[in-house]
């Protein structure tokens, strides 16, 4: 399948991801290119919640750029197939091989980005097509952050997770929404 279909097949869990659902779609449609930085104006990422078997943790990682702790994933880079993406960022950015708890897109959002240096050079204000998936991990394994992107990495209780971030709009619309939607996701 592609990220198309799966976007057309996706259930909305609220309005925002009802909107930006929609938008993307349409994005998609247009044949411009998504899936590359290139376009600076907008591009797919991936992000993980990546939660404990006991779905009583969450991973997060302390993002350099943002000055927050925040959710794992990063940008397509030219790959079409995000659950992919999410995975190997996940592994990159915190030590951690996670696995899917299911292959089907777990959250929709399109995320404004300011303006940034990043690298020595400067990135204008943009929009992530965020794609998120539900991964799941060993809470006991080891975990170490990628230097050059994060801080830190660290497993915070599910609301704990959302008191460490600094992002209101992120914990309010995003992180919240991740949570409430674990009830659909038993513990193992």
């Amino acid at each position: 399948m592609t990220l198309l279909t799966d976007l057309k097949n996706y259930q909305p869990f609220n309005e925002q991801e009802a909107a930006d659902v929609k938008e993307m779609i349409y994005r998609l449609e247009t044949g411009e290119e998504l899936f590359l930085r290139s376009n600076l104006a907008e591009h797919f990422t991936a992000s993980a919640w990546v939660v404990n078997p006991a779905r009583d943790k969450a991973l997060m990682a302390y993002h350099r750029i943002y000055d927050s702790w925040a959710w794992l994933g990063g940008h397509a880079d030219g790959d079409q197939d995000l659950l992919h993406v999410a995975l190997k960022e996940v592994e990159e950015e915190s030590g951690v091989k996670a696995n899917p708890v299911t292959d089907q897109i777990y959250s929709v959002e399109i995320l404004t980005v300011d303006g940034h240096e990043k690298k020595g050079k400067y990135v204008p204000s943009h929009l992530h097509l965020n794609v998120t998936y539900l991964l799941e991990a060993d809470d006991s394994l080891p975990i170490r952050p990628k230097e050059n992107e994060n801080k830190a990495v660290a497993w915070f209780g599910l609301d704990e997770a959302l008191e460490k971030s600094t992002e209101p709009w992120l914990v309010d619309r995003i992180y919240s929404k991740l949570n409430a939607k674990l009830k659909d996701y038993p513990a193992r």
